[in-house]
Formats: C-alpha cells, sequence, structure tokens
C-alpha cells in the first residue's frame, strides 16, 4: 500500500513538473533584457526643448580669498595670473604637443612617498571632465547639480583655493556622469564647450565673457549620445571646433566670435566624442577629425585652412570616441568603441590629390584596440588599454609596434588590469589610473611590462577623466573629486 501511495505522488509531481514546463514555453514572458547596441544608454529625450533659451555664461563669482595673499584681500586682474611662481602648462586636452607626453626634461619625480603626496582636493559635480592648467591657475568645466548649470571653474594650483567661477544654466540628466570635456586655453583666452553643444570663451585672467555660441542654434548640431565629449582646439587665434549638422568643423575668431571658416558637411557626419587632431601629413600641417561616418583632413596652413585635403568613409563608426593619432610616414591610427576595434590607414599624395588606403582593420580580440581613451604613441609605438571585449587581453595594459597591430611587443600580467581610465607619459615612466582612482606607474619601456608604484590615494568611482601634469603637481580626478599629487623633487 506504501509503495503505490510512494509511487501515486512521485506521479503526481512529475506531472506538475511537466505541466509547469509546459505552461513556461507557451507563455509570453518579458524578463526586460535587451541585447546592448551603441546609443541604448543616450542622451535623454525629454530634456530636448528645455534648452531653448540658455543665456551661455550669465553668471560669474570672484571669490575673497586670493590663496597667496593675506586674508580678505580681493584677487585683482593683475595678481590673478601671477596667482604663483609656476609658469609652466598643460593648455589643452593631451597636452602642449597633443601626445599626453611630459616632454620638460626638468620633470624629474620623486615617487618614493606617494601615499603622502596629496596636496589638495576639490568636490565636483557628477562628470569626467579633466583640467587645464596656464600660469599657476586650474581650469576645468564642472556640473554644479544644485543650481543645474555648466560652470567654468578656476582655482589655484599651487593650494586648491577657488578664485573665480562662471556659469549658466543648462539642464543636464544624469547619463554616465554629466560634464566631459577639457577646456582650451592659452595666455589670453579660455574657451569651453559644455555637454549641450554650448561654447564660452572667456578672459582667462579676469573670467570676463567674450563670446559664446550655441551650437545646436548655429548650425544644427545634434548633441551627441552621453552629450558632446569633444575637447576643443585654440590655434593661431582660432577656436578650432566640430560641430557637425550644416558644417563639420569650423574655425571661430577668438577676438569677436565670428567664424572665420567652414567646411560644408556635405556627407551629413554628427558630432562624435573624438576630438581634432594637428599634424604632419606629406609637410603639411593637418587637422584630422574622426566623425561619426567617417574620416577627414583638413589645412591647418596659413593661407589655406579650411580646405578639405581628403576624406573617407573607409572608417565608418557612429560611436567614435578616441582621436585620431598621427604617426610618421603619414599614417593614421583610429578607434572606436562598441566592439569596432581599429584601424590603420596611410594618407598617400599624388601631387596635389591624396588618397587614403587601409592598410589594416581588426576586432579587439585580433589586434590593438581602445574604448575610450587614445593610444599614446612613443618611442615609435603605441601603448594603450585593451577593451572589455579584447578576450584574454581585456584591461591589460599593451604596447604594440605600428608595424604590427596584430602581435602585441608585451602585456601587462594578468593581475595588472586597468579600466576605462586616462594613462600619461612624465619622466619616461606610464601613468596610468584606474576606476577606481588606483595611480600605477609603469616604466616606458618597449621590451617588458614593468610596474615600479602602486597606491590608492581615495576611494574612488569611474576615475576616467584625463590627467593633466605642471612643474611635479599632478591632477587627476575620479566622477566626483578632484586631487593634487606633488610627484616633482
Amino acid at each position: 500500500m506504501k509503495e503505490k501511495i510512494r509511487s501515486l505522488a512521485y506521479l503526481i509531481l512529475v506531472t506538475a513538473g511537466f505541466l509547469c514546463i509546459y505552461l513556461w514555453i507557451t507563455t509570453t514572458h518579458d524578463l526586460g533584457i535587451e541585447k546592448r547596441f551603441p546609443g541604448m544608454d543616450g542622451t535623454p529625450e525629454n530634456i530636448a526643448n528645455v534648452n531653448d533659451n540658455v543665456v551661455i555664461g550669465e553668471f560669474f563669482k570672484r571669490f575673497i580669498d586670493d590663496p597667496n595673499a593675506s586674508s580678505g584681500s580681493i584677487i585683482s586682474e593683475a595678481n590673478a595670473s601671477t596667482s604663483t611662481s609656476i609658469n609652466d602648462s598643460w593648455p589643452r586636452f593631451r597636452g602642449s604637443n597633443f601626445d599626453a607626453i611630459v616632454s620638460d626634461a626638468s620633470a624629474t619625480l620623486d615617487l618614493t612617498d606617494m601615499k603622502n603626496s596629496v596636496k589638495w582636493t576639490v568636490d565636483l559635480g557628477d562628470g569626467h571632465a579633466g583640467p587645464v592648467v596656464f600660469d599657476g591657475m586650474v581650469y576645468i568645466l564642472d556640473y554644479d547639480e544644485t543650481r543645474k548649470a555648466d560652470t567654468l571653474r578656476c582655482f589655484s594650483l599651487e593650494t586648491g583655493k577657488e578664485i573665480w567661477r562662471r556659469w549658466y544654466n543648462v539642464i543636464v540628466q544624469k547619463n554616465h556622469g554629466m560634464s566631459r570635456t577639457i577646456p582650451a586655453v592659452n595666455d589670453s583666452y579660455i574657451v569651453t564647450l559644455g555637454p549641450q553643444c554650448h561654447v564660452m570663451c572667456l578672459d582667462r585672467k579676469t573670467g570676463d565673457l567674450l563670446w559664446s555660441l550655441d551650437l545646436v542654434k548655429e548650425f544644427n548640431t545634434e548633441v551627441p549620445l552621453w552629450y558632446a565629449g569633444q575637447c576643443p582646439l585654440i590655434d593661431r587665434g582660432m577656436a578650432i571646433i566640430a560641430p557637425g549638422g550644416k558644417s563639420l568643423i569650423a574655425a571661430i575668431d577668438l577676438k569677436t566670435g565670428k567664424t572665420l571658416w567652414e567646411v560644408p558637411n556635405k556627407n551629413s557626419w554628427a558630432m562624435s566624442h573624438s576630438s581634432i587632431m594637428p599634424g604632419i601629413i606629406h609637410g603639411q600641417r593637418t587637422y584630422v577629425y574622426s566623425a561619426s561616418g567617417g574620416v577627414i583632413g583638413i589645412s591647418a596652413m596659413e593661407g589655406s585652412a579650411g580646405e578639405v585635403l581628403w576624406e573617407s568613409d573607409v572608417w565608418k563608426q557612429n560611436i567614435v570616441a578616441p582621436s585620431p593619432v598621427i604617426l610618421k610616414d603619414n599614417r593614421i591610427f583610429l578607434c572606436a568603441g562598441y566592439g569596432a576595434g581599429s584601424m590603420m590607414i596611410q594618407v598617400n599624395k599624388n601631387g596635389d590629390k591624396y588618397e587614403v588606403e587601409k592598410l589594416d582593420e581588426y576586432k579587439p580580440d585580433q589586434g590593438m584596440a581602445l574604448e575610450q581613451q587614445t593610444a599614446v604613441y612613443y618611442k615609435d609605438h603605441l601603448f594603450g588599454i585593451m577593451p572589455n571585449d579584447a578576450g584574454v587581453m581585456r584591461n591589460r595594459f599593451v604596447c604594440y609596434s605600428p608595424d604590427n597591430l596584430r602581435k602585441p611587443v608585451w602585456v601587462s600580467s594578468k593581475k595588472s588590469r586597468f579600466g576605462l581610465g586616462p594613462f600619461m607619459v612624465i619622466d619616461d615612466k606610464f601613468f596610468i589610473l584606474n576606476d577606481d582612482a588606483t595611480l600605477s606607474v609603469v616604466s616606458a619601456s618597449t621590451t617588458k611590462f614593468e610596474e615600479l608604484h602602486k597606491v590608492n590615494f581615495f576611494k574612488g568611482h569611474d576615475a576616467w577623466a584625463p590627467m593633466a601634469y605642471s612643474k611635479g603637481k599632478l591632477l587627476l580626478r575620479d566622477e566626483k573629486k578632484m586631487a593634487c599629487i606633488s610627484i616633482g623633487k
């Protein structure tokens, strides 16, 4: 009798199990799982019309606390530019030479006590905008979440005290942070490009507003997914910007804010997160831009500036963050994320005509690739961090010869993996910032990977902004804090 009851119970359980499986298979389920495509976490659409009436650069505040004078003094125009004795600079994205390399021979470092080398820290709004340094002053385009405002803030490099700030109200919702871009600065001017494509030009010393430009209104620019990531360029008295829209690239007079020349956007390419890079190609100074849709070379020579030298859609990507790296022999290394990988192109010249030749192309698991940062070209080699989809090479720091981007010269160890953070060369060493604000110092060798130091300055998160260096001081940040690290002797 017990055996019959046990068998019957077993039969009921089996039948119920099959019934559950049948109902599961034949019923439609919404699990909320979607395949990841570029742009799915893009700019929220419900703020598209909120920012129609932005007054760029509307507000200003000068702080009473002069960091290098007696308490209570007001910073004047005269002493604002000489707030410290430091005269060297990091004036734009990737530094003075656009290569993320500190070439100053006096940049001799003392790394023996890095853990205790933090000079100052400041709190920032959520974002990944990096700083620039000019004449002892630090500038960063922040987003003030309380005021809902793009805010250009000026600090003393020596003390970290804020000197002045200029801001304007604009709605930016959190979308992997808010601020993205790095200003461009020279002795007289500073130019910023905000998340919603608002351009602001100020007097660098006083913070006075000189002119402004709404790229969406003036050029029909489409704000990129995750907001603007392009860093403006100051060159020969002009602000060089790639709006997309009706003009792919435009030059704006720094003195007047008037457009000096434009490159018509006949291919309807869009603004990417990549920045315009100047370089020498076939003996001619050239602006190279990796747009969403193709790559283009524009004359940067006096007398012919703005003329299209060559363009190609052989590199046709929608989501582009790394900037072009211009190598010797007229080659250009191009990268993009979301599994796009990389490409090496050659710019050939026959008489007055240019042609773009694809030399090689590879996915992240086939050759060198970068997701977000731009590769560093140093000692005739390319260095960078491999992306997540690079298989066994994922997140490892690598060195490649440009002549063979399918086989690395060396790869960091399996334990030495990095995230989406920046890297740069100082004193023949790579400084690599991990997502959690851990800084690794690695020998800039072309024969082997050798880690020299490793230190975490604070508990960070998403430390993705490019770093800046000036006279023994390294500026780095995570999503909500910037720190000044003293590493010079």
